[in-house]
């Protein structure tokens, strides 16, 4: 079975290229055996949103902003690897 695809579409004109490139980074350092692979794909008009394999799991216009990145990895843990504890990162934000 391939491994799911992660989409990060990024609006060009707002310079969002360094942002998409850093969560990609983390992303695939998290989920290195689980993700197959990270696109940073560019955008326009204001947009950044977070795909696995083609559905949304964030949209900047819709939920408002950027994620948090303990945020974000818990939405795509939830549909490469439902059963994967995400450590410190989730102690952290439980803790709260």
């Amino acid at each position: 079975m391939a491994h799911p695809r992660v989409e990060i579409e990024y609006c060009t004109q707002c310079r969002w290229l360094l942002r998409a490139g850093w969560m990609a980074q983390e992303l695939l350092t998290t989920f290195p055996a689980e993700i197959g692979e990270v696109a940073l794909v560019p955008g326009s008009g204001g947009v950044f949103e977070v795909r696995v394999e083609g559905e949304r799991v964030w949209s900047r216009s819709e939920d408002g902003g950027f994620p948090d990145l303990p945020e974000l990895k818990r939405m795509v843990r939830d549909r490469v690897a439902p059963s994967r504890h995400l450590g410190h990162t989730e102690k952290a934000d439980t803790a709260g």
